[in-house]
């Protein structure tokens, strides 16, 4: 009796100590997103000293200074293209980042990110059509979020059998429905001028060069709310990834719950794509790379997924907006990392993910 109290007494101790390890790592992420935030405001093609950066971003959050008497081509420059491109990145790194673990763990499919229910193609073809009728009744945001809403909740309806909507039948109707939206995307190409569809192309291959203040305030109270809500579910996001039956055991509904979690994760996908096109990986690399530093309890793993996604994003459009003089599309830089992860993925994690 003694013995067994003792090794519980070591087993609290080590999951306490654990779990401060955790909770450090955490908070040393989020410093070192606040560098890396810091450190991107002042780089950039036109070259501006570091302390008029941070006069600039200070004077603006400051409610009682005078921005007229800020230099007017460096207040322009940091305040109304660098610092909302920097928090749109960081947003959409943190939305594709959650959007990717909580797929991952629904799916109990560590191959599984943002674009498998269709949300990709769906969102492109409603930029698409924004672009080839420019008086379509949506703009290109609005018209890309909704049809990549659409594309999601017509792949979960046509995989509803009998009242449940089992994984692979979710997976399955997510690859039609992104094939038949990416057949239209195709059609609108063929049919559309060539300066549309350079411009499909290009908002097709990702960016952050469009955004503005408007779209800072869009988008990061919907990632902020979603993300609470998603980590304060995120104990029930462990269960579900333990299998619809243990779930049912531990008085959990997999159905009502993995519904929850696939809207709010599609939500945060969509608003992300339609402001900045196509951004592929970042949903598939950040979790896993989470996991292996904190393991897969989702209450450490989101957090630390979503800071990892801001800090990715944050270096790749700096790389982007400065490696070269004409600015690179973010979408190529993640796609060139990210398929190298996934031959790594397959050849290192192919017997716990296919089975052979």
């Amino acid at each position: 009796m003694k013995l067994q109290k003792g090794k519980d007494i070591l087993k609290n101790r080590i999951d306490s100590f654990s779990d401060k390890r955790k909770i450090i790592i955490i908070i040393l992420l989020l410093v070192f997103l606040f560098i890396s935030i810091s450190i991107a405001l002042t780089i950039g093609v036109y070259e501006i000293p570091a302390i008029e950066v941070y006069n600039v971003v200070g004077t603006h959050l400051n409610p009682y200074a005078d921005v007229g008497g800020l230099n007017r081509l460096y207040d322009v420059i940091v305040w109304n293209i660098r610092f909302p491109r920097i928090l749109i990145s960081v947003a959409v790194g943190i939305a594709l980042a959650i959007a990717g673990a909580v797929y991952q763990g629904c799916f109990r499919n560590p191959l599984v990110e943002p674009y498998i229910l269709g949300v990709e193609s769906g969102a492109a073809f409603g930029a698409a059509i924004a672009i080839v009728i420019p008086s379509f009744l949506f703009s290109l945001q609005i018209s890309a979020f909704i049809f990549g809403s659409i594309a999601v909740f017509a792949a979960y309806f046509l995989a509803r059998i009998k009242g449940e909507t089992p994984v692979i039948m979710l997976i399955l109707s997510g690859v039609i429905i992104g094939s038949i939206f990416a057949a239209f995307v195709s059609i609108l190409k063929y049919l559309a001028t060539d300066a549309a569809l350079r411009e499909i192309v290009f908002w097709m291959m990702g960016g952050f060069y469009y955004s503005t203040w408007s779209d800072v305030a869009l988008i990061i109270p919907v990632v902020i709310f979603c993300f609470f809500i998603i980590w304060i579910l995120s104990w029930k996001l462990n269960i579900l990834s333990m299998g619809d039956e243990e779930a049912r055991t531990l008085g959990v509904s997999p159905e009502l719950y993995k519904a929850i979690f696939i809207i709010l994760a599609t939500l945060i996908t969509a608003i992300s794509v339609s402001a900045v096109g196509i951004i592929a990986w970042v949903g598939l690399m950040m979790p896993h790379a989470a996991r292996m530093v904190l393991g897969p309890d989702h209450r450490y793993m989101l957090p630390t997924a979503a800071m990892m996604g801001a800090i990715y994003l944050i270096i790749c459009d700096t790389l982007a907006r400065t490696l070269t003089s004409a600015e690179i599309p973010v979408g190529i830089l993640t796609s060139i990392i990210g398929a190298p992860y996934l031959i790594y993925l397959i050849r290192n994690k192919g017997k716990l993910i296919f089975g052979v």
